[in-house]
């Protein structure tokens, strides 16, 4: 992976047999399975094993070329105090932006751009996520098939809500991660509230009127349509799955009237998430979406990161 490394990784389909020889002439002293290390060089006890030029580990016992390096022929390297971590990391080289590019998107009320067209179907507690799951299922199944411009529904199911301490110091911040969600530019604005009706957060305190800015006339003040399930209209189980069905109704005519318009590409949100620590993410994925984050942040875009290797 860089020129300075000692080790190599192996991404041959179920690895390299014993005796292969590769094309520098070193030939391998044993098996070594796909996605595992091999030493290029020797490696004495105590030295550094570096992949990414970058030390991973140091050597229990030699290591001779051609091996393969695995978890029990290394120690770890210590953590570094805090107080020696670097402020920031090394700012990459500044490139020229890009200029003139667009694409396809849903132009939201509030100024944001989707790049589809969903209805969601927020919760406000854990305790509704079984009925909302088949009244996602049955709008998918009934309903969808009559509007061919809606991508889909999304039921944001989470477990919090109910008995926590809802004005607890730190409160506000699975309060308005859950808030947010519902705020995604892939929304529209189309968000059909479900709650229990005795849960701590109520469907004022997730989603206060005027959180979600809305096309077409509509008065955001009223705040987003709510399904409270212990209201007396409600019989048994498939009764609070029809009502959530009838409700999305409405939702899916809006939402079949959107078209995508021509945005720049400045207003392109971009999300990344680690889809696996492997030995193969670090070196084929990441420096992909990597590539493409800059090509998106060059374009005026913005690209946001999750945990990733």
């Amino acid at each position: 992976m860089h020129a300075d490394d000692n080790v190599a990784i192996v991404a041959n389909d179920g690895g390299l047999p014993a005796g292969t020889v590769l094309p520098d002439g070193l030939v391998l002293r044993e098996k070594v399975p796909q996605g595992h290390k091999l030493a290029l060089v020797d490696i004495e006890t105590g030295g550094t094993v570096r992949r990414y030029n970058v030390p991973v580990g140091y050597a229990r016992q030699p290591i001779a070329a051609g091996s393969w390096v695995y978890e029990r022929l290394i120690d770890m390297p210590s953590a570094r105090a805090l107080e020696g971590l670097p402020m920031a990391t090394v700012p990459a080289p500044a490139s020229a932006p890009l200029t003139g590019y667009s694409f396809e998107g849903y132009l939201n009320a509030d100024g944001s751009v989707g790049t589809r067209n969903l209805l969601a179907i927020t919760t406000t507690v854990q305790c509704v996520a079984g009925v909302v799951g088949v009244a996602a299922e049955r709008i998918r199944a009934e309903l969808l098939p009559h509007y061919p411009h809606v991508d889909g529904v999304v039921a944001l199911e989470h477990s919090y809500g109910c008995g926590v301490a809802i004005d607890a110091p730190g409160a506000e911040i699975p309060i308005r991660t859950l808030r947010h969600i519902s705020l995604n530019p892939n929304f529209g604005g189309e968000v059909l509230v479900v709650s229990l009706g005795c849960e701590k957060l109520q469907p004022d305190r997730l989603l206060p009127p005027g959180t979600i800015p809305l096309l077409g006339g509509r008065d955001a003040g009223a705040g987003p349509e709510t399904v409270c399930l212990q209201h007396d209209e409600h019989v048994g189980f498939m009764s609070m799955v029809d009502d959530i069905v009838t409700r999305a109704r409405p939702h899916l005519e809006r939402l079949n009237a959107r078209r995508r318009q021509t945005v720049p590409a400045s207003a392109l949100v971009v999300g990344v998430q680690c889809g696996g620590s492997d030995a193969f993410s670090g070196v084929t994925a990441n420096p992909t979406v990597g590539f493409m984050a800059d090509l998106v942040v060059r374009a005026g875009g913005t690209v946001m990161f999750s945990e990733n290797t």
